[in-house]
């Protein structure tokens, strides 16, 4: 069960324990059923009204019985930029290997990948590009990300995600946001792969429509967020809280599930979303609308108009502008674009890209469809016609120049030459 609706002020209790939700105040001096109240504020307590967000949990036992953190290994998890010498090219990944069951069990924490990112954790601005690859779930352990929030991209196989407000099915072709310091846990149900954009300092949004009015794109009612669930359930071996801090890893060790939250109220969860119920708008005389129209969540700067990140997805539509070039336009952008593919053939670059890949277009380098692609487009027959059935791509849009890390260049990466005519478009 999910509850609809985006930022809205929710409230939740588990049906097992009615009434658990105090009536009439935040922090009563004893709670229902004896539960204990604790809020996570997601903004400065100053912040307007609008940009205001916390939520209040009514927990069995509260979140402060835990042991001290340690340090733990991090694996290819990163917030190092400085380690691969800068290359303004084009950067294409071939689809990011999972690591078989049999020969290794991977969780959705040890199977994170920072790819690519710029910025920095401690002063709260700048943003990290990963992907995940596991097979197994996660036992006794949840995560938490006191850097910053998570935007989830399911590519190959369902991810059922136990939060402390309940639990999320998420499948390809959908998302989910983790807001900063809400722990989750990951269960899977055999290979899977996907991607994550994090983002420090700010939260996803959606963007403004301007001239559209008041309807399209992502409609807030689409948006779900999970109703209170909880366990009362004892660990004695041992429950490892992960905190991801300061771009490194931390764990913690209690001894009771972290997912005991009977109850809760606030306008600070986490949610999905189904990409199918994006509302596409479209040109439908003649030239190119920006890809900016496709946004379905936005993180914004301190610019106005200038996103650190934009999620932005490219759906089946129909394609009617006449005396266009209808694939995207050739392009330099003093923003960074990164792509990926969770399934189909994307139409600006049928070769090469795959569903589990990407490619990394930097500020300023140009890029745009294949040479094929330019060919057979400017010789078409306009009429209106489907485009992108049975496809889904995506964009991670960035004021950010970013970099990639160590671990980027060591999976199948290639360089696409000018020479070759074009290398992708975004």
């Amino acid at each position: 069960e999910y509850l609809s609706g985006f930022g809205n002020e929710f409230s939740s209790e588990d049906p097992r324990c009615p009434g658990s939700l105090p009536e009439g105040q935040n922090n009563p001096q004893v709670c229902p059923y004896g539960l204990y109240a604790e809020q996570l504020s997601g903004s400065a307590f100053t912040c307007p009204r609008p940009t205001n967000k916390r939520s209040w949990l009514y927990r069995i036992l509260p979140s402060v019985r835990h042991k001290p953190y340690t340090a733990m290994h991090c694996g290819n998890l990163t917030e190092k930029w400085d380690e691969v010498e800068p290359d303004p090219n084009q950067l294409r990944w071939m689809p990011f290997t999972i690591p078989k069951s049999s020969e290794k069990k991977v969780d959705f924490v040890t199977g994170l990948h920072t790819l690519c990112g710029a910025g920095d954790t401690k002063s709260r601005n700048g943003i990290g590009i990963h992907m995940f690859t596991c097979n197994t779930s996660m036992v006794d352990r949840c995560f938490n990300n006191s850097d910053g929030d998570f935007l989830i991209v399911p590519q190959q196989g369902e991810i059922l995600i136990t939060t402390e407000f309940g639990k999320m099915m998420v499948e390809p072709n959908e998302i989910c946001v983790i807001q900063q310091g809400m722990r989750f846990s990951v269960n899977v149900f055999g290979e899977t792969r996907g991607y994550v954009l994090e983002v420090y300092g700010a939260h996803f949004e959606l963007p403004d429509l301007g001239p559209i009015g008041a309807n399209g794109l992502a409609n807030p009612r689409d948006f779900l967020t999970p109703v209170a669930w909880y366990e009362d359930r004892e660990v004695a071996t041992g429950y490892t809280v992960i905190n991801k801090y300061q771009g490194k890893l931390f764990s913690s060790q209690q001894v009771f599930s972290p997912f005991n939250v009977v109850a809760w109220h606030g306008n600070y969860t986490p949610y999905k979303y189904n990409l199918d119920n994006f509302m596409v708008i479209n040109c439908v005389a003649f030239d190119h609308a920006d890809p900016s129209i496709f946004t379905v969540l936005t993180a914004k700067s301190s610019r106005p108009g200038v996103a650190m990140a934009d999620f932005v997805i490219f759906p089946p539509r129909w394609g009617v502008a006449d005396h266009t070039f209808r694939p995207p336009y050739y392009h330099r952008n003093c923003m960074s674009e990164f792509m990926g593919l969770i399934k189909g053939h994307y139409e600006a670059k049928e070769e090469g890209f795959q569903p589990g890949g990407g490619t990394l277009h930097s500020m300023m380098t140009p890029h745009g469809p294949d040479r094929d692609c330019f060919e057979k487009s400017s010789t078409a027959l306009l009429k209106p016609e489907r485009v992108a059935d049975g496809t889904m791509a995506f964009m991670f849009e960035s004021s950010f120049s970013m970099a990639v890390t160590k671990w980027g260049p060591s999976f199948d990466l290639l360089l696409l030459l000018v020479l070759r005519g074009g290398g992708g478009g975004g």
